[in-house]
């Protein structure tokens, strides 16, 4: 009877292998430990670009709150009699509006501002309005009236939250007074009426939900900001990509503007407004009330290592062609100061300098910054001769600080291959690498770091997404192969210290560039799966990289030739003994697979088996705001017999397996 059960079990494997085609013996090695994974493996990169921060993380919701703008009143309509003042009680942002009696009991004198595509509202939800204002010609009181509105409803009233707010000074003081909203609107305005005929001066208008995250005053939306602690990302780039940059040196980030008190933070033009006609948006600029300060923050409440990048006095390259656009090299002190200067600013104690501002504005405790990175996707000679003064200095200043140098915008080619070297040359810690490319390129890169100098620099993979070759957009497919890319990643992690797609959200009103990681609107968010594919490599990414190859000739899964569109890496990890196994499928047809963990003892016993799949019944769409779990990891409990594990993969799937060692 056993004789007969075992040849049944035999034909029906050569069956299977004949229908299926061969099995994908997939080997990993035990005994001993790879690479140790960097626990900023996978992070985080943030930029202002698609409203990502005015109008998206930072949830202020009134544009144009201090009448900075170019045109002082985009965002604001007015009626009645509004003037522009502009000797404001804040030297960097100067203007504010006064609103005077209409002269006639049945006239009215106000303002209202359109947010950003609208203002959303919550039901029940508390919003904060606070303004800086006066009494320009004294009295005793005068009276403003704030409310929430929905100028097109159907109701008998527009108005659904209002409050009455005295102004009581000559001098300027902050007001402020908490709205409860009884709806929800995604598409409100903000209206203030002048309900006194005492002249009235206002200045940074304001409007923030109460609920923001972690519940800081200046703070973020809370949805966003969980999308972003739910990664468990290890690091967070910021501010940029080509803000950092400027498209001239005026309009470039600078981080000193945006820390202090937040209403004397100015107004920057916003690199992204204007660069493409064909989506462009004129009321794009930066408050700053999200900051340097905000985002060193940020990374401490989401548990990642920040890592800020600033200016080498190179203006964009791609917008500038003259060496006049760029800050000639004798006079690089003042760029290379501000450098130094924030690394006081975050490590330093509230007895220095920068230490103070930082200590002041409320974190008495250093940020502990270990990363900083200068200049972005720069090129050419003159970016290593740009970058060189500042290694000299921080490395004489801070001999800890890991610095990291750019190998420009592409991927590969004259500019990579130049730059490379030159960074190897400067001893720069990190090279950040770009790669925004189509699935040809995805495909054939599941190598790309297997033979890379491991003397030289560690690479940071700093901005990289799968733009589909016909469908820019997000869809699964995309979001596959930037997982098969991945499992290199893992696979080098002696080489590979960071990675971070880009660019990481994107109002679905007011989008420049796309795919992206996040999309939301004014009230909800949506995780593509892009997203999905960073959560699962970042909340499995282990403590130790294992050697994984194919049985049949010994190679890396790379989706080589041979290998029947597979892609695979495993990891230990230490802290529960377990092995982790992830596989992607990038073919229209399911691969027979099996897991062999060689090298284990006698005594060594694989148990606790699970698996987490991500697929899509359509591999050209994703999830949306009006379907935002149409694509989610489905996890199921698996079972191991001995140390090899049998299984099939179905089309177009990345699949993690995991198993504890007892």
């Amino acid at each position: 009877m056993r004789i007969n059960k075992t040849l049944f079990a035999a034909l029906a494997l050569s069956t299977t292998l004949s229908i299926h085609g061969q099995t994908n013996e997939l080997v990993i090695q035990t005994k001993k430990l790879g690479a140790e994974i960097q626990p900023t493996m996978y992070g985080l990169f943030f930029e202002d670009i698609n409203y990502g921060a005015d109008g998206g993380l930072y949830a202020e919701l009134v544009k144009n709150r201090s009448f900075e703008f170019p045109q002082n009143l985009m965002g604001w309509k007015t009626f009645g009699k509004v003037s522009l003042q502009n000797d404001g009680p804040f030297e960097r942002n100067p203007h504010y509006v006064r609103l005077a009696d209409p002269g006639h009991e049945h006239k009215r004198t106000g303002i209202e501002n359109e947010g950003f595509f609208g203002i959303g509202i919550k039901n029940n939800a508390a919003y904060r309005f606070t303004v800086w204002a006066r009494l320009p010609e004294g009295g005793t009181a005068s009276k403003i009236r704030v409310e929430l509105v929905k100028p097109n409803s159907m109701g008998e009233q527009h108005a659904f939250a209002t409050q009455n707010l005295v102004i009581d000074s000559k001098e300027w003081k902050k007001y402020q007074v908490i709205l409860k909203a009884e709806k929800t609107e995604p598409k409100s305005i903000l209206r203030i009426f002048l309900d006194s005929p005492t002249t009235v001066d206002l200045e940074h208008v304001s409007l923030f939900p109460v609920d923001t995250w972690k519940g800081h005053e200046n703070g973020l939306r809370k949805d966003l900001a969980q999308d972003l602690a739910d990664i468990k990302p290890g690091v967070f780039r910021f501010p940029g990509g080509c803000i950092v940059e400027g498209t001239d040196l005026e309009t470039r980030y600078d981080w000193k503007k945006t820390v202090g008190p937040v209403e004397n933070r100015p107004l920057n033009e916003n690199r992204w407004h204007y660069t493409f006609p064909h989506r462009f948006y004129p009321d794009y600029f930066q408050s700053y009330g999200m900051g340097f300060y905000e985002f060193f923050l940020l990374s401490e409440e989401i548990g990642a290592e920040p890592l800020p990048v600033l200016s080498c006095g190179l203006a964009c390259q791609f917008q500038n062609e003259d060496a006049s656009a760029h800050v000639a090299l004798c006079d690089l002190d003042s760029y290379v100061q501000d450098a130094l200067d924030l690394i006081e600013f975050a490590n330093g104690d509230a007895s220095t300098t920068w230490g103070k501002v930082r200590a002041e504005m409320g974190h008495p405790a250093p940020f502990n910054l270990k990363f900083i990175g200068i200049g972005n996707e720069q090129w050419g000679p003159e970016y290593p001769e740009h970058l060189e003064p500042f290694i000299k200095a921080i490395r004489k200043a801070y001999p800890d600080m890991k610095i990291i140098g750019s190998s420009g915008p592409n991927s590969e080619g004259d500019q990579f291959d130049y730059l490379w070297p030159e960074m190897k040359r400067l001893k720069a810690d990190l090279v950040d690498e770009h790669f925004y490319r189509p699935e040809s390129w995805f495909l054939s890169q599941g190598a790309r770091y297997d033979n890379y100098d491991r003397k030289g620099p560690k690479v940071f993979a700093g901005e990289y997404a799968c733009h589909g070759k016909g469908k820019k957009w997000n869809h699964f497919h995309a979001a596959l192969l930037e997982a098969a890319f991945m499992t290199g990643l893992e696979r080098n992690a002696d080489i590979v210290h960071m990675a971070t797609y880009a660019p990481l959200f994107a109002h679905v009103e007011g989008w420049q560039w796309r795919p992206d990681m996040i999309w939301f609107d004014n009230l909800n968010s949506v995780r593509t799966s892009s997203y999905l594919v960073q959560q699962l490599f970042a909340t499995n990414k282990g403590s130790n990289a294992l050697t994984l190859t194919m049985d049949m000739d010994k190679k890396n899964v790379t989706g080589a030739e041979g290998q029947n569109g597979l892609f695979a890496s495993a990891v230990w990890e230490a802290s529960n003994s377990s092995y982790i196994v992830k596989v992607v499928n990038t073919t229209d047809k399911a691969q027979p697979i099996t897991l062999n963990f060689a090298g284990m003892n006698k005594k060594e016993v694989l148990t606790g088996g699970t698996c987490i799949k991500l697929r899509a019944a359509d591999i050209n769409a994703d999830n949306t705001l009006e379907n935002p779990q149409a694509i989610a990891p489905q996890e199921s409990t698996i079972t191991i017999e001995g140390n090899v594990y049998n299984t099939e993969l179905e089309p177009y799937t990345f699949a993690i397996y995991k198993f504890s060692k007892k």
